[in-house]
């Protein structure tokens, strides 16, 4: 049970020598790169916007339509800035709202902090306005969620949580303040009270294990059919450099997933990720970095196929709690992964076996012999829509920077197989999570970071529903982002499977919606398509356009993605 106090709000006209509680956080965020809070307005956390419009210089508040798009939006900063995300929501149901996207932070490892709103502790008990002991529903899917009951420890225990959010293995923090907590007042911080340093330099040191690393070097040295998966955690670590020098120096094999794909370019003659099922099904050995061992890399079984033993499996993690404890490993390493990269690479020095070398350009012209097949998808004329005939168009108008959001299943699928980034931090997609949603929150995100790049938003016809009335967020903060809504007015992800099961489908069906006139109706621009023909120039006016724009591409209901799991 929540202990009370009988604490009221102090008179906001105190001293100047003392800070409020708003203030006590922001200062704390500062000081740990935060330069963006993401909220949606509520009366229980108004110290914080206050603090944040008085600040010298002030700080940024972006208000949204939906507090699981606050969470979003400040989780996608975070993956793309590799920054704090920083999201404020108030009591009650401003917190609850946010619960998904927060699980989405925890299963992604990105660092956040959440500040929720409470009802005061002076009326606690008593069935004050949203009153509910929040941190128990949060802790299962936090790093740490508590509660602060008093002001003079806010501003240091924002700045704990901060400190936790980004240490590895990162992920999300919540901290709640009771109302009458966060309106009171508490002497400023003095210099030598705050934190030591910028963020950076409180980290904890991750030296990984050379001798393990040496073991490593040694089997990947040996193995005749080796291949390297590159994930998320690379891109967060700050590891995409030390990972590129590997590859560029041993040649090895790579299939990058989550953030981790552009950490090598399109063109790159390691990528090997159309040849993926070949890599995994023969592979002798198969190294995997910064992500884990879960259903989308077949819960860490590789090998086995067309008579293959199965693979020696080595699995690299950021932190020892995230080394795999369900597979089967030949070998682990946990630690900073640019360490453990550079260190892979001055033990291999010798390059790879010889073997290992012609297997890696078989799989690179597997690649490219996927590639050629696909490009007749890519050109379809069917109508309605192939859905792949949209990213035939979008691909090619696609700058090296830009940045592609994925919010949907089959048609978001259908872009993890065209859409290959250029740089590094240029895909985001919900994560191992699943949770539809994200989009309008990354997009915003996207837009934010990298203000010179493309945006692209996929959506499909079911994820636009979770968000896209923050549209009117992106109009109301001058943000333009192109979206792509794939509208094949169903539940392709279930439809089709259900169909396989039973014979039949039933609630996966939903209508042909203009979710253009929606978009048009909260200020933006967009269209319909439904013809081949017509979908590049609506492209061309997308990316011409300077406000957020949806087009609308009605496509084929009777295509599904060809997937090879289910996840289960």
């Amino acid at each position: 049970m929540t202990d009370t106090v009988t604490q009221k709000p102090d008179d906001p006209t105190s001293t100047p020598a003392d800070e409020h509680g708003g203030q006590a956080v922001l200062r704390s965020a500062v000081d740990h790169g935060v330069d963006t809070v993401f909220t949606l307005s509520g009366a229980h956390v108004f110290p914080v916007y206050d603090a944040a419009v008085t600040a010298d210089p002030p700080v940024r508040l972006l208000d949204v339509r939906h507090e699981q798009t606050a969470v979003f939006a400040a989780e996608g900063y975070a993956k793309l800035t590799r920054t704090p995300g920083f999201a404020v929501l108030t009591a009650g149901p401003g917190v609850t709202n946010g619960v998904s996207a927060v699980t989405t932070a925890w299963f992604n490892g990105s660092p956040l902090l959440v500040l929720g709103g409470r009802a005061p502790d002076y009326r606690w008990g008593t069935g004050s306005l949203q009153e509910l002991d929040q941190p128990p529903l949060l802790a299962p899917v936090t790093k740490s969620a508590s509660t602060v009951h008093d002001v003079a420890q806010l501003g240091r225990a924002t700045d704990d949580a901060f400190t936790l959010a980004t240490s590895p293995h990162r992920g999300p923090v919540f901290l709640d303040v009771p109302m009458d907590t966060l309106f009171s007042r508490t002497p400023v911080r003095r210099p030598d009270d705050g934190p030591a340093g910028p963020a950076t330099s409180r980290r904890v040191t991750r030296e990984p294990d050379t001798d393990a690393i040496a073991r490593i070097a040694s089997r990947v040295a040996a193995a005749r059919r080796p291949v390297l998966v590159l994930g998320s955690d690379v891109w967060t670590d700050g590891a995409e450099e030390a990972a590129a020098d590997l590859v560029g120096q041993t040649g090895l094999p790579v299939v990058p997933n989550g953030m981790a794909r552009g950490v090598l370019p399109p063109s790159h003659p390691s990528l090997v990720t159309r040849a993926r099922s070949r890599a995994f099904g023969a592979a002798d050995l198969v190294v995997v970095v910064g992500t884990p061992l879960d259903f989308r890399l077949g819960y860490g079984q590789f090998g086995g196929k067309d008579g293959a033993a199965p693979a020696d499996v080595v699995h690299v993690a950021d932190a020892p709690d995230q080394l795999s404890t369900h597979a089967t490993l030949t070998d682990q390493v946990s630690g900073d992964l640019s360490e453990v990269l550079r260190g892979l690479a001055r033990s291999l020095h010798d390059g790879l076996h010889a073997d290992a070398r012609a297997w890696a350009t078989g799989l690179r012209q597997t690649h490219e012999a996927a590639l050629r097949v696909d490009a007749e998808l890519l050109r379809s004329d069917a109508e309605p829509l192939h859905p792949a005939r949209i990213y035939g168009e979008l691909v090619p108008r696609l700058a090296e920077d830009a940045v592609v959001v994925g919010d949907g299943g089959d048609f978001v699928s259908f872009a993890g197989r065209f859409v290959e980034p250029g740089r590094p931090g240029g895909w985001m997609d919900p994560g191992p999570y699943g949770c539809l949603g994200t989009g309008l929150g990354y997009a915003i995100a996207a837009r934010l970071a990298r203000p010179s790049s493309q945006v692209v938003l996929l959506l499909g016809d079911g994820a636009a529903g979770f968000s896209l009335m923050d549209v009117d967020t992106l109009v109301r903060h001058d943000l333009p982002v192109v979206m792509v809504c794939g509208n094949n007015s169903a539940w392709g992800l279930e439809k089709h499977p259900m169909r396989m099961l039973y014979g039949y489908d039933v609630v996966a069906d939903l209508g042909a919606a203009r979710y253009d006139e929606v978009v048009r109706a909260l200020g933006g621009a967009g269209e319909t398509v439904t013809s081949p023909a017509r979908l590049g120039e609506a492209l061309d006016r997308a990316f011409a356009a300077d406000v957020p724009y949806l087009v609308n591409v009605i496509t084929d209901a009777e295509i599904p993605y060809p997937r090879t799991t289910t996840g289960i």
